[in-house]
């Protein structure tokens, strides 16, 4: 009769075959991803069972034991969406992952189990999805969202190992910053007096905002009294449309404002309360600086070509986004000696280097400055 411990433990019992024994056997349990699974050791005498009982059941429970079953990629990416991705993301965020799996991930790999993914496999994706025409920032998507995916099934012991770290994903080009020199920022401003959204190209020069950060902005944000702002919260699109969000970063962070910028601010309020007396009725109060006619978000891409596009046209400025606004303003403020610790504070970037490497495109007449700045020092 098997020998029986506790809940989780194992049990020792005799081994037959064709009816007559051959030795011992031992059971026990582990998790797996289909859920408890019982497994077996095998020994000519109790003692030897014992042992081997004893160190598999010490393996299991130092996580040495992995075991996804006959779990295919395709499934746990599934689950790992839902149940460890889903609600701990932004949305947008967790729709970029999503699409990467159903897209990309599922129908290459989807069908393999997860226990038998290879680096070869790794490898021979990334290369087919450059193949294919894909950019090598997308395939570079393509990696962070598998190896996040295996990363935690080897957390959660599912496999021993996480194949991604023994590939390495490709090189993303930067692309040139495009950021405006002080007489073109200077063209744009003028040209964009009288606008209806003068505000924000100001705003966006002299304050650095992102994109999302100036359509999110409300009123209870900015003190015009103080000449400072705060940002707290951005506007993104989903699948399901606009939506508020934290920051990026999920830290808010307070701006000094220019005096220009403030008067202007005021000047955008009263327009802004004019609109709202003609809609009437149609009016939405969403308390946001930066509105449709009729109170409601704004959405980039209609600002974008509704408005950006054709104010750089009648500028005679070349086509730039307006997210090369926040560019310009860290170019300006670096090239005028700003420390780059402020610099980096005002537009929110984690650390110094992030500022230095993606927010300073260097303009031509920076070195000029340089070299003429080193002169001086050694004549």
């Amino acid at each position: 009769m098997a020998k029986k411990n506790g809940n989780g433990e194992g049990s020792i019992y005799p081994h037959k075959k064709n009816g007559k024994k051959v030795g011992y056997r031992g059971a026990y349990w582990v998790q797996t991803a289909e859920g408890p699974k019982r497994r077996y050791v095998s020994g000519k005498t109790r003692e030897e069972v014992r042992h081997k009982l004893t160190k598999a059941m010490a393996d299991r429970d130092g996580g040495l034991i992995f075991d996804a079953g006959n779990l295919t990629l395709g499934e746990y990416l599934n689950k790992w969406l839902d149940g460890a991705v889903r609600d701990t993301v932004k949305q947008n965020a967790w729709e970029n992952y999503e699409y990467v799996s159903r897209v990309h991930l599922i129908p290459a790999l989807g069908s393999l189990k997860l226990k038998a993914i290879t680096p070869a496999h790794v490898q021979v994706l990334y290369r087919s999805k450059l193949n294919s025409g894909l950019s090598g920032r997308t395939v570079k998507l393509i990696h962070t969202v598998l190896n996040k995916s295996l990363k935690y099934a080897v957390r959660h012991g599912l496999i021993p190992r996480n194949s991604c770290e023994a590939v390495t994903p490709p090189r993303i080009m930067k692309k040139e910053i495009k950021a405006l020199s002080p007489q073109e920022a200077k063209r744009l401003l003028e040209a964009a007096k009288g606008e209806r959204f003068e505000a924000l190209y100001v705003l966006a020069i002299t304050a650095g905002l992102r994109e999302g950060e100036l359509l999110g902005l409300r009123w209870q944000d900015v003190n015009l009294d103080a000449e400072t702002l705060s940002v707290r919260q951005q506007l993104t699109r989903t699948r399901s449309g606009l939506s508020f969000t934290s920051p990026k970063g999920d830290k808010s962070r307070s701006i000094r404002l220019a005096s220009h910028t403030v008067r202007v601010l005021k000047n955008h309020n009263i327009a802004q309360e004019e609109e709202q007396l003609k809609a009437g009725s149609l009016w939405q109060d969403t308390r946001l600086v930066f509105t449709t006619k009729v109170g409601t978000p704004v959405d980039v891409g209609n600002l974008t070509y509704r408005s950006f596009r054709p104010l750089l046209e009648r500028a005679g400025l070349p086509k730039i986004r307006i997210h090369d606004l926040r560019h310009t303003f860290a170019t300006l403020l670096l090239s005028k000696g700003t420390h780059p610790k402020i610099v980096q504070e005002m537009l929110g970037h984690a650390n110094i280097a992030m500022t230095l490497d993606t927010d300073s495109h260097v303009l031509p007449t920076m070195q000029d400055e340089a070299i003429a700045a080193l002169e001086g020092a050694l004549t």
